[in-house]
Order: structure tokens, then C-alpha cells, then sequence
């Protein structure tokens, strides 16, 4: 085994890991190995100095710690056809709704260590949630591993994996509710007679910059809130529209029935 991490699948999300992974010095492009079935997935992967194998067994064999990078109707195919190059492998997993326990019936009889991962699209941008199951046949020296390099792309978390479903409709797919408030944000700009790029651009800092001053300050939102609303003034009037367009309980119902999903995808 001569490569230190080896991604099956290298798509949107694990090119964004690895870039993370490599940007932090966490590995070099030349301990990294990668299997994808597409051409153009594969020239990338060799224009940025990752050793591109030719099958998939071979990147398994020659990669200390897996990284599965599929989408979850494929998992069970590709890990039938890895086959017994998964033997006494650490794999990480983040194919969304797809179990540990159903991970290792897909690897058949051949022993296989599990970590479900769940990242976000910010990774794109080192700035994901990087979500690790705590229950975990990993060592604790693989543990330690996976963390230093999920720690490259963005915060991490580590929980059961029963909460795993809730992490997948709130940090997993959360980023779908952000983009669309920020345009929502953007769009009322633009009703009130602000240009498009002006609009976009305040209401992506405002999104950020309100972010940021929750996470340093240690501020609940509820007090942020109170902060920005004066008594009879303009904020508190947005505030009781949304209030009444039931935003918070619409938002809510978005994790609850993007988690319910989640249970019924593998």
C-alpha cells in the first residue's frame, strides 16, 4: 500500500475533500489515489497530481483508508465489485442514507471497517460541516486520522449514528434553505429598486457576516435578534411578516421531511 487515502468516486464532493485535504498539507496530491469511471473525472484528478488507478480493486489494494464518494444507488454495485480488496479496510462513507450495517452487507463477506461521513456543500470552500459517526469500528489511530483530514474541509462533529438521517436534512441539505432565503433576501432588495448585483451582494454578506457574529460571539439568535429590532422600528415589522408567512415552522418542516427522506433512500 503506497497511497494514503484512496477516493472511489471523485465528483463535486470528494474533489472539493481532497483539495481541502492537500491546501492543509494534511496529505500530499502523490499519497492520494482516485477511481472514476469518467474521463474527464479522471484528467482532473491527474492534472492535480493524484495518481489515477486503473480499476478499482487496484485502488483499493494500494490505499491505506477509503474514502466511497458514490451516489447511494451505487454503493451496493461498486462495493460487490471491489470485492475482496475491501478485506480489513477502513472505509469512509458520504453516501447519504446509506447505513453502516448496510455498507458491510454490500461488502459481502469480506471484513470491512465503517465510518459514515456527512459533509456539506460549503466543503467546496474549506468551510463545510463535516459530520462523523461516533459509533465507529474504526482504531482509535483511524479515528484520528479521519478527523485530521475532515478537519481540512470544515468544522467537525462527531455523533451517534442514529442522528445521522437529522444531520442529513439539517447541515446536509440546510445549504439548499440558505442559498434560497438569500435570493428571497436579494429579491425584495430588487422590488425596492436595488440593482441584482447590489441586492446579491448585501444579502449574501448580510447571511455571512450575521453567521460569523453568532458563531464569536456566542450569541443565541433570539438575542441578535432583540439587538437588530428596535421598539418601533423598520426590522420589526419584517419580523412580524415572516411570523406570520410561518417561516420558522416551514423552515422547521424542511429538516424534519429532508431527514424522513434520508430513512427512505437505501
Amino acid at each position: 500500500m503506497d497511497k494514503k487515502l484512496g477516493l472511489i468516486g471523485y465528483g463535486n464532493m470528494a474533489s472539493a475533500i481532497a483539495d481541502a485535504i492537500v491546501k492543509s498539507e494534511a496529505l500530499k496530491p502523490e499519497e492520494i489515489a482516485v477511481f472514476d469511471v469518467s474521463t474527464k473525472a479522471k484528467k482532473k484528478a491527474s492534472d492535480l497530481g493524484f495518481q489515477v488507478e486503473d480499476t478499482l480493486r487496484d485502488l483499493c489494494r494500494d490505499s491505506e483508508m477509503l474514502l466511497l464518494a458514490v451516489k447511494p444507488n451505487m454503493v451496493a454495485s461498486v462495493l460487490q465489485e471491489a470485492g475482496s480488496s475491501l478485506e480489513g479496510k477502513p472505509l469512509m462513507s458520504i453516501a447519504a442514507g446509506v447505513s453502516s450495517k448496510k455498507l458491510k452487507e454490500f461488502g459481502g463477506t469480506y471484513f470491512l471497517r465503517v465510518l459514515r461521513i456527512m459533509p456539506n456543500t460549503p466543503a467546496m470552500v474549506g468551510e463545510g460541516t463535516m459530520v462523523l459517526c461516533s459509533d465507529t469500528d474504526f482504531t482509535a489511530e483511524e479515528r484520528a486520522k479521519a478527523e485530521e483530514l475532515m478537519a481540512a474541509v470544515g468544522i467537525v462533529e462527531w455523533i451517534e449514528e442514529r442522528h445521522m438521517d437529522a444531520v442529513t436534512g439539517l447541515s446536509g441539505s440546510g445549504p439548499a434553505y440558505v442559498a434560497m432565503f438569500i435570493e428571497a433576501l436579494a429579491d425584495g432588495g430588487v422590488i425596492e429598486g436595488l440593482s441584482r448585483p447590489q441586492a446579491m451582494n448585501l444579502a449574501m454578506q448580510t447571511v455571512l457576516g450575521t453567521a460569523r457574529l453568532l458563531q464569536e460571539k456566542g450569541l443565541h439568535p433570539g438575542q441578535l435578534k432583540d439587538m437588530v429590532c428596535s421598539p418601533g422600528g423598520t426590522a420589526i415589522e419584517g419580523v412580524k411578516t415572516l411570523e406570520a408567512g410561518q417561516m420558522r415552522h416551514t423552515v422547521m418542516n424542511a429538516v424534519v421531511e429532508a431527514s424522513e427522506k434520508s430513512k427512505r433512500l437505501i
